[in-house]
C-alpha cells in the first residue's frame, strides 16, 4: 500500500492517462488466443486518435487465429507490463489487459477493445472506461521517464536521500534503501525498502509540469522544502516475520 505525506493532496493520473502511458512506453507485448500465445517485441504502436495497431509475424499463433477465425477478428487478450526504469524489488509497477477482436488492416491488425483492466502493485485492479481511455493522452514526461529517475539515481543518490525528509518518520522505520520509482507530471514517487517488504511513498509537485523542461523546477522546490526539514533519525526495527 502506497504511504503518502500527511496534510498533502496528492492528485494523480487517472487510471486511463496512466494505460495510455503504458501502452507509448511499453516495448513488448503478450498476445492470447485461442490457439496459443505470443510474445511480440516492438510490435504495437497507438494513432493519434487512441487506436492501438498491432503487427504479427506469419509464423505466430495471431496469424494462425487470424486465418481460423469465422470472420477473420480472433478474440484476443494483450498484456503489457511496466517495469520501473531503476531496479527495485518487485519491479513491474502495473499491468495493462486489453481485450477485444483484431481487424485487419493492410499489412497490421486494429484492437476493437471490449475491457481494459489496469492492475497497479501499489493500488490493485480498475477497468478504464473505454472512451476516456481512447480520449487519454500519455503522460508528458511518459518518454523521458526512464532517463529521468536514472540520472537521479545514479548521479544524485543525495537528493534522493534528502528527499527522504519529506516522509514522516514512521514511515522511514526499518528502510534499508531508497530508490526513485516513477516520475509523472504530478510527482515524484519513491520505493521504501525494508528487509522484507516495500512501500511507496509520493511527492507531489507544486504545480504540475506541461513538459520535461520543467521537470528541474519542481525537483528543486522540492529539496528546497527538504533542506527546511530536519534529516530523520532511523532506528532500525527487527526483521519482519
Amino acid at each position: 500500500m502506497a504511504v503518502r505525506p500527511t496534510s498533502t493532496t496528492t492528485t494523480e493520473p487517472t487510471a486511463a492517462e496512466r494505460a495510455r502511458s503504458v501502452l507509448a512506453t511499453a516495448w513488448s507485448c503478450s498476445v492470447t488466443t485461442e490457439y496459443g500465445k505470443d510474445e511480440l517485441v516492438g510490435a504495437h504502436s497507438v494513432t493519434a486518435e487512441g487506436t492501438l495497431r498491432l503487427h504479427a509475424p506469419q509464423d505466430s499463433a495471431l496469424s494462425a487465429a487470424v486465418l481460423c477465425a469465422p470472420r477473420g477478428e480472433p478474440s484476443t487478450l494483450l498484456e503489457f507490463a511496466d517495469v520501473a526504469p531503476v531496479p527495485v524489488r518487485e519491479r513491474v509497477r502495473a499491468r495493462l489487459w486489453l481485450s477485444g477482436e483484431l481487424v485487419p488492416d493492410g499489412d497490421c491488425f486494429l484492437l476493437k477493445p471490449v475491457r481494459a483492466v489496469l492492475h497497479e502493485t501499489a493500488s490493485g485492479r480498475e477497468g478504464i472506461d473505454l472512451v476516456q481511455l481512447a480520449l487519454a493522452t500519455p503522460d508528458p514526461l511518459a518518454e523521458a521517464e526512464s532517463r529521468l529517475l536514472t540520472h537521479l539515481a545514479d548521479a544524485h543518490a543525495d537528493a534522493v536521500e534528502q528527499l527522504t525528509r519529506l516522509i514522516t518518520p514512521e514511515s522511514l522505520q526499518g528502510v534499508v534503501r531508497v530508490r526513485p520509482l516513477a516520475v509523472d507530471r504530478f510527482g515524484l514517487t519513491l520505493r521504501l525498502e525494508r528487509a522484507r517488504s516495500q512501500a511507496d511513498v509520493r511527492l507531489p509537485f507544486h504545480v504540475p509540469v506541461e513538459d520535461v523542461a520543467e521537470v528541474t523546477d519542481r525537483m528543486h522546490v522540492l529539496l528546497s522544502a527538504a533542506s527546511s526539514r530536519r534529516r530523520p533519525v532511523l532506528r532500525a526495527t527487527p526483521p519482519e516475520a
